[in-house]
C-alpha cells in the first residue's frame, strides 16, 4: 500500500480503513536529540558500556522517544495534515519490545472509531489503532491515538 495520502477530513475516515507509514531508521542522533530535549540522560539510553551489562546488551530507545516516532509517522503520512485540530491523547499504549540504534521502524494505522460530537459540528473524533514494528516485524508500540478532525463543512 502506498504511503502518500491526501489530508482526510472527518467524513473521509471510515472505520476499518488502514494506512501504512514509510520506514525510518533510528540513529545515534535520535538518541542524543531526545536526551537533550527531554533532559533524560539515563545510562540505559546514553552509556554503551553500562548498557552492555544489561539484559538488552546495548542501549535502548527511551519509551517516550518511541512514542514520538509513532506520532511522527501519523503526521508524516499526511492523513491529518491541516485537518487535525488537536491530538486528544490515548486510551492505552504498550511498549512490548525495545528499539535499538539501527532498527528501522514503520507502522500501521487503522481507523477504529469515528464519532460525531454533539457539542460541535466543525469537527469529530477519530481514533487510530497503532502498531509500530521494526524490520523483523517485532512489535515495539501498540496503542490508539485520538484526534479531533475538521469536517469538510468547516473547511469551506
Amino acid at each position: 500500500m502506498a504511503y502518500s495520502y491526501e489530508p482526510h477530513y472527518f467524513e473521509d475516515f471510515e472505520e476499518g480503513k488502514e494506512f501504512q507509514s514509510v520506514g525510518r531508521t533510528v540513529t545515534e542522533a535520535d538518541f542524543m536529540m531526545h536526551s537533550a530535549l527531554s533532559g533524560d540522560w539515563t545510562e540505559l539510553h546514553t552509556n554503551s558500556e553500562y548498557a552492555e551489562d544489561t539484559q538488552f546488551g546495548q542501549r535502548i530507545a527511551h519509551g517516550p522517544m518511541t512514542f514520538v516516532q509513532s506520532t511522527g509517522f501519523v503526521y508524516r503520512s499526511g492523513i491529518v495534515e491541516r485537518t487535525a485540530i488537536a491530538f486528544l491523547g490515548m486510551n492505552y499504549m504498550d511498549l512490548p519490545n525495545p528499539v535499538f540504534i539501527g532498527d528501522t521502524l514503520s507502522q500501521t494505522m487503522v481507523v477504529s472509531e469515528r464519532k460525531n460530537l454533539g457539542s460541535r459540528d466543525d469537527a469529530g473524533l477519530v481514533v487510530l489503532e497503532i502498531e509500530m514494528t521494526k524490520q523483523d516485524d517485532t512489535v515495539v508500540l501498540e496503542g490508539d491515538m485520538k484526534f479531533l478532525i475538521k469536517t469538510k463543512s468547516a473547511a469551506e
